[in-house]
């Protein structure tokens, strides 16, 4: 059962997804997540920012989850990169170019006016960049090169979400796909020779 705090976290991770922080009233998260008016302090009582920083860890979670998801233990890293972006470009196109990244939006407006949600943010960002680090040192990548991967495959996604989102066009996600997929395959290949 999901409870009335639950349900503010996720309506507001939803909106501030969509619109931004400041593009989001309380009014209108408490309408969404259909709760008293007086719940969202009730559960943060540090107010919107205290949500705004729930709101994100949760974001960051979900995510984390997807990339898990595509990441998982085992996984021929080629071609999870490859179907990792063909999925965000067709989820970001049957939202109407409307869902990408549940980060993203909030954090490039909030990173140098509220510490905590920018810690938030680059917890999510960590966690997720953690994940791809692991799965492309398994694959006898270099730790220092899955890592400088793990952050190009990152930057390069959202990077292309945003100009997806602009253009309401799914091509600058496959685009970059492309790229980064050839990347990690080029780095497979090294890794493969030098080891072999």
């Amino acid at each position: 059962m999901t409870t009335t705090r639950d349900r503010i976290v996720s309506a507001s991770t939803e909106l501030f997804g969509r619109n931004g922080y400041a593009g989001t009233g309380i009014k209108a998260i408490l309408t969404a997540s259909d709760a008293p008016f007086g719940s969202l302090y009730h559960f943060f009582p540090g107010g919107k920012e205290a949500l705004g920083a729930e709101a994100i860890r949760a974001g960051g979670a979900t995510y984390r989850e997807l990339v898990e998801a595509f990441y998982g233990v085992g996984a021929d890293v080629v071609e999870a990169t490859r179907h990792f972006f063909d999925a965000a470009a067709e989820m970001i196109e049957a939202t109407d170019f409307a869902d990408a990244c549940p980060i993203a939006t909030v954090a490039l407006e909030i990173s140098s006016v509220s510490e905590p949600m920018r810690q938030a943010s680059a917890e999510a960002f960590e966690s997720w960049l953690a994940i791809l680090q692991q799965r492309l040192a398994e694959a006898s990548i270099d730790p220092r090169r899955a890592r400088e991967l793990a952050v190009e495959l990152f930057c390069a996604l959202e990077g292309a979400f945003l100009l997806s989102r602009a253009t309401r066009d799914k091509t600058p996600i496959l685009i970059v796909g492309r790229a980064v997929t050839k990347s990690v395959a080029d780095a497979v290949d090294a890794a493969v020779s030098t080891t072999g």
